[in-house]
């Protein structure tokens, strides 16, 4: 295995080669779709329903960060997913633990749709809840590396990032999806009905999204890249001493701090444009009445957000991922200030223009990251170093975003948007810095591998 080049390989564009990829990257783009399906359907409950369902005993504003606690849970369990299914997917093959993890998702969130609430069980009911967001946590964890690898992995150099933005672009696909049948329910249905057995719905559909998921990912060829690395590590050291996690510690430390502070900026403004817009206009700005604003708002700027991300992905292959990523952070740090004071307008165009700008702007970002990552890691532990640095920032980032955000707005009565505006500020300089520290990517081989290079055998 050669070290990292930046020389572009031939490519032969035969229809053959051609037809595989859009194959894998339709396999990654719906099987993502389907679990982030799951994931947000959990986040916008969480804002609309859970705390009065399943936190009853407690005011409003505490019910609703008690319910982004149990989000945040989710969070928890994404670095041990990514640890365990990246092993696998080191040693095993990407393809096994892409079904794998796309049938643990849709396992929990089916059960999401059966459990009993605070009113019938108690207690155990927000324990059961816990159970179910953690599976769904560590299912997520193995998925992203997964997708993005298998897109990467069978891509041509010069059009990695937009190939690889089409599993990220199952990110708003999800969301649009979720927020979809939330949105139709909250048309057709009162909120009496909607608290009582309407917000089952959505989770409960989620076994039909996985069986087509599951169904596409099947028909998938395993990453001929990886084929190659693993035949490689077999004639140069025993299989069983192939530690993915250790080897990415100690050969690619660098690279895993750099994508951890690259996904602040990302993962942080995404949950306050998507997850937070509901909760403030509904709790803070407005009432439960404009409930259907903000999600119409997010319908659209999802339908936005899902188209964008292919287009800017072409584009950091045009000009390089770095001065997208740089111009996404710099962009969400400064939008996150008018953004609030739109949303309480309650004015449909104000706050649909406040959503689109702020998916517009974390496109930038999201849409080279698949790419960028991908390039960071050898062949050998990409898929683990791809998803530990990604999911360990998802902790800190995502994770507690909601819950941070709530805490720094305050009061309904007083509600302080600038504090939550110096908080995605704070993320937008970290990732500026570690973008800047990480070097320009676009067009180089996957064929590259430190750990291959640095065997002693």
């Amino acid at each position: 295995m050669t070290t990292q080049s930046s020389a572009p390989t031939p490519r032969t564009g035969s229809s053959a080669e051609q037809s595989s990829i859009v194959k894998v990257v339709f396999a990654s783009l719906i099987g993502t779709a389907v679990e982030w399906y799951d994931f947000f359907l959990y986040g916008s409950a969480a804002a609309l329903v859970f705390g009065t369902l399943f936190f009853p005993e407690s005011d409003p504003v505490n019910a609703t960060l008690l319910a982004f606690a149990t989000y945040a849970v989710g969070f928890a369990a994404r670095p041990l997913g990514g640890i365990v299914f990246g092993h696998f997917g080191d040693r095993v093959g990407r393809k096994k633990m892409l079904v794998v993890s796309l049938m643990t998702m849709g396992i929990a969130t089916f059960a999401i749709g059966l459990l009993p609430t605070y009113a019938t069980v108690g207690v155990l009911a927000p324990i059961l809840l816990i159970v179910c967001r953690l599976l769904q946590g560590f299912a997520v964890g193995g998925e992203w590396g997964g997708a993005v690898l298998m897109a990467a992995e069978h891509g041509d150099e010069q059009r990695r990032g937009y190939w690889t933005s089409w599993p990220q672009a199952g990110v708003p696909l999800g969301n649009l999806l979720a927020t979809g049948v939330l949105f139709v329910l909250a048309a057709f249905q009162s909120d009496a009905a909607f608290e009582a057995w309407g917000w089952r719905i959505p989770f409960l559909l989620s076994a039909v999204l996985v069986l087509i998921g599951l169904y596409v990912r099947l028909q998938l060829e395993e990453s001929p890249v990886y084929q190659e690395a693993k035949a490689e590590i077999a004639g140069k050291k025993e299989a069983q001493s192939h530690m993915p996690l250790v080897e990415v510690v100690r050969t690619y430390p660098k690279e895993v701090f750099i994508a951890m502070g690259m996904r602040m900026a990302e993962n942080i403004s995404y949950y306050i444009f998507t997850v937070i817009s509901i909760t403030f206009i509904t709790t803070y700005a407005g009432t439960e009445d404009d409930k259907g604003l903000i999600l119409q708002a997010l319908l659209i700027g999802s339908a936005v957000h899902f188209v964008v991300i292919p287009l800017i992905g072409a584009l950091s292959d045009r000009i390089g991922r770095r001065p997208l990523y740089l111009a996404g952070a710099v962009g969400v740090a400064v939008w996150t200030f008018p953004f609030f004071n739109l949303v309480a307008t309650r004015e449909e165009s104000k706050i649909l223009l406040a959503v689109v700008v702020g998916l517009l702007l974390h496109a930038l970002m999201y849409a080279p990251q698949a790419a960028f990552f991908s390039e960071l890691f050898g062949t050998s532990v990409r898929y683990t170093g791809a998803s530990v640095g990604y999911q360990l920032a998802s902790i800190v980032a995502g994770g507690l975003a909601p819950f941070i955000a709530v805490k720094l707005l305050g009061t309904v009565e007083e509600s302080n948007t600038t504090a939550v505006g110096i908080y995605v500020a704070v993320a937008g300089a970290i990732s500026v810095i570690a973008t800047l520290a990480a070097k320009e990517t676009k067009a180089s081989s996957l064929r590259h591998d430190r750990v291959v290079r640095d065997a002693h055998v």
